[in-house]
C-alpha cells in the first residue's frame, strides 16, 4: 500500500485529493492546522518545528515508510502595501513560512528518507498560476512564495532523479474553494471570468486528479515537470 503524507487536507483541494487518493487504496496521513479526524495530524506551520513533528507522526503512523509527499497546504491572505511595517511584515513571514518554508522542510525530510531507505519516492508540489505570472497588489508574498515553490521543485527534480527521487508541480489558477472565494468576490466576482478563455474556475476534483496521476501515475520521465489548470489564463 502507498503511504502518503498530504498537507492542508482538510478543505478543498486537499480534501478533494485525499479522496481521490484513497479510492485508488492510497494510505493518506492528512495534515491541518486544527482538526479531530483521527486520520489527521494537527499542526501548525507557523511554528518552525511544526514540519518536523508532522513528518515524524506521519512516520509513526504508517509504520514507518513514506512514499509519497503532497505539499498543499497553503496560506492567501490579502496584504497591503499600506500596511505598517511590522504588519505587512509579519503577513509576509506568514505565508512565506507555510506557504513555502514548512514545503521545503518537508521535502528535505522525505529526500532524506527515501535516500537513507535506498528507496525511490515522489513530491508533488501545489503550487499556482501566481508563481509564474504574478498576482494582485495586495498578494505579494502569495506569487513569492509560489514561484519559490516551483524553483524548490526544479532543483529537486534534477538533483535526485538519477535515485528514482522524483518531483512533479501543478499551478492551478483560480480554483473554487473556500480559500479563493473572497478573493473572487473581491476581484469582482462573475467579471473576473473574462479572463479565463475556459469561462469557469476550475473545481477542486480536476485538480484532485492531477495529484492523484502526479502521485500514483505520471511516468518517471516526467519528473520535473510543471502541469497547468488555468482553463487557459495563462498559457506558457
Amino acid at each position: 500500500m502507498t503511504s502518503i503524507l498530504l498537507t492542508g487536507s482538510s478543505r478543498g483541494i486537499g480534501a478533494a485529493a485525499k479522496s481521490a487518493l484513497e479510492a485508488r487504496g492510497a494510505k493518506v496521513i492528512g495534515q491541518a492546522t486544527r482538526t479531530d479526524r483521527e486520520d489527521t495530524v494537527p499542526s501548525n506551520f507557523c511554528e518552525p518545528n511544526a514540519p518536523h513533528e508532522l513528518w515524524h507522526a506521519a512516520l509513526a503512523r504508517s509504520g514507518g515508510k513514506i512514499d509519497v509527499l503532497v505539499n498543499n497546504a497553503g496560506l492567501f491572505d490579502p496584504n497591503p502595501i499600506e500596511r505598517s511595517d511590522i504588519e505587512w511584515l509579519d503577513a509576509w513571514e506568514d505565508t512565506m513560512r507555510i506557504n513555502l518554508t514548512a514545503a521545503a522542510q518537508l521535502s528535505r525530510f522525505a529526500v532524506r528518507h527515501w535516500q537513507e531507505r535506498g528507496c525511490t519516492g515522489r513530491i508533488v508540489h501545489v503550487a499556482s498560476r501566481a508563481g509564474h505570472r504574478g498576482d494582485s497588489p495586495a498578494h505579494w508574498q502569495y506569487a513569492a512564495s509560489k514561484g519559490g515553490m516551483l524553483a524548490m521543485h526544479k532543483s529537486i527534480a534534477r538533483a535526485y532523479a538519477c535515485e528514482g527521487i522524483l518531483s512533479f508541480a501543478i499551478t492551478p489558477g483560480f480554483t473554487d474553494t473556500a480559500m479563493a472565494g473572497d478573493y473572487l468576490e473581491s476581484r469582482g466576482g462573475p467579471g473576473l471570468l473574462a479572463d479565463i478563455p475556459l469561462g469557469r474556475v476550475a473545481e477542486p476534483e480536476e485538480i484532485a486528479r492531477l495529484i492523484e496521476f502526479c502521485a500514483l501515475d505520471a511516468p518517471a520521465s516526467m519528473t520535473g515537470a510543471t502541469l497547468d489548470a488555468n482553463g487557459a489564463s495563462y498559457v506558457r
